[in-house]
């Protein structure tokens, strides 16, 4: 289930229920601390008193506004005001953070005294190791909350999207665009994902799993996005040591583009996307595998000159990733006597192309039509939709006993005729388009695996290079497109 999926009921009952808990809460503080009891219930001048009763400048009204200082500025004035009422304690500020305003009505309507101003109250003393224990606590708290709502760093291992992001290259992913996913394994080393850092051993335990939700988002996954999520086959990258695989929320990160959501029917002809029938946008730095015919030998500055990715040499010239821009700069060169794009025609299969060679004679540049399933899509059960969609059905729709017998379906013992997907997937593919583990080969991802959509690129580093050459100059603070 997922919030965003009826965002305004949701909406309107977190924000009525919390602003009448608080509201209740702050009826009791405000009468403790000599205020009209009746201004709790006024919204946005009962942030003021609470500023002043707390002693923190009136103007930090305006810091409740601005995205993400507003939550700092929201917990340290909560936690003020816990302690303006005695309740200084670690459990009292712990409990005050996680429950809150729950625990923030059970503190105002119970036996506590308004003490005075947090900020002019006697400091409590702690010794030097409380304080660097506070403040480590502090800060991967705060770490941990940006890296869950609203952002997280991720760094880009492959080639797969080149040249639109390059090996090396460190990214920020916005939860908030999609909506950041509650943990579905709570018990886990803060900051890790799902190994304990420089070893094999994972960094969280399984026995405890929660329901996962995604609460409301800015939007939803379009065409064309940059994504990052969970990749969703049990195969040897979500694999763990003792044979077992992480969860959902755990499994490696991938980072690919969108190029259909559900509904759409997707085509590739000839190394090119199409949806519903017409050609798909094409990223704008997109790559793809060509063969340079000629002969003579190039030099490796050739091809660092003309962003030409060198991938093996051929009997008649070399073999290259590059963008259509790269490979129009040098064909009319005199030592070049032709270039040509790789394609596999039509009806030379991949055996290991989605969703079944056995039925579908595609390859990674002659590919469908497949039309991408989504929630509330029903099909007829027949042995051709099985071969398209039975293993989505099987291993994403989170049903408990599910079987494929020939082109039988069987859910919990009982023969369907029909099915109707409970989740939306999406196609995703890399920008170097023959240099890309992808959609094509593994299947859809569901809508419960994305994590984010990648933002800006924040350092960009090159192996190769030397000391500050090392540096990327000047693809720091660039946005994905």
């Amino acid at each position: 289930m997922y919030l965003n999926d009826f965002s305004l009921t949701f909406t309107l009952v977190f924000v009525l229920g919390w602003y009448a808990l608080q509201s209740i809460s702050y009826y009791k503080f405000f009468e403790k601390a000599g205020k009209p009891s009746w201004i709790g219930f006024v919204p946005f001048y009962n942030y003021y008193v609470h500023l002043e009763i707390v002693g923190r400048p009136k103007w930090w009204i305006f810091l409740l506004f601005v995205p993400v200082v507003n939550f700092f500025i929201a917990l340290t004035i909560h936690l003020d005001l816990l302690k303006s009422f005695g309740k200084y304690s670690y459990f009292d500020q712990s409990v005050g953070v996680i429950l809150a305003p729950f625990y923030m009505t059970y503190v105002a309507w119970s036996d506590t005294k308004y003490l005075g101003k947090a900020t002019e109250l006697p400091k409590r003393k702690r010794t030097f190791s409380q304080e660097w224990f506070e403040a480590i606590v502090f800060a991967v708290f705060a770490a941990t909350f940006i890296r869950w709502i609203f952002m997280e760093a991720y760094v880009i291992p492959t080639p797969s999207m080149e040249r639109s992001l390059l090996v090396g290259d460190f990214l920020f992913v916005s939860k908030i665009n999609y909506g950041p996913r509650t943990p579905k394994t709570p018990i886990q080393i803060p900051l890790t994902h799902a190994k304990i850092w420089g070893t094999e051993s994972p960094s969280y335990v399984d026995w405890v799993q929660l329901p996962q939700f995604r609460l409301p988002s800015l939007g939803k996954v379009e065409r064309n996005d940059v994504v990052v999520f969970n990749y969703p086959v049990n195969d040897k990258y979500n694999q763990r040591p003792d044979g077992d695989y992480h969860p959902l929320d755990l499994k490696t990160h991938y980072i690919k583009r969108c190029v259909a959501v559900p509904g759409d029917v997707l085509e590739v002809k000839d190394t090119k996307v199409f949806i519903n029938g017409e050609k798909g946008k094409d990223p704008e730095l997109m790559q793809h595998l060509y063969f340079i015919f000629t002969k003579q030998n190039l030099p490796e500055r050739f091809f660092n000159e003309h962003n030409l990715t060198y991938n093996s040499t051929e009997s008649r010239g070399y073999s290259v990733h590059a963008t259509y821009e790269s490979i129009s700069s040098i064909e009319n060169f005199d030592f070049i006597d032709s270039v040509q794009i790789f394609n596999r025609p039509v009806g030379v299969v991949e055996s290991n192309i989605f969703p079944n060679s056995d039925y579908f004679p595609w390859n990674g540049d002659n590919f469908g039509p497949l039309e991408i399933p989504g929630r509330g899509v029903t099909i007829k059960i027949d042995e051709n939709n099985l071969a398209k969609y039975g293993s989505t059905i099987q291993n994403y729709e989170d049903l408990d006993d599910v079987k494929i017998e020939g082109n039988k379906l069987f859910i919990d013992g009982q023969e369907v005729g029909e099915y109707t997907f409970s989740k939306n997937y999406y196609f995703m593919m890399g920008d170097n388009r023959h240099n890309s583990d992808d959609s094509r080969y593994w299947g859809f991802v569901p809508e419960d695996n994305v994590v984010g959509e990648a933002s800006f690129i924040w350092m960009s580093m090159d192996d190769k290079g030397s000391f500050l050459n090392k540096i990327r100059w000047n693809r720091l603070f660039n946005p994905i497109h």
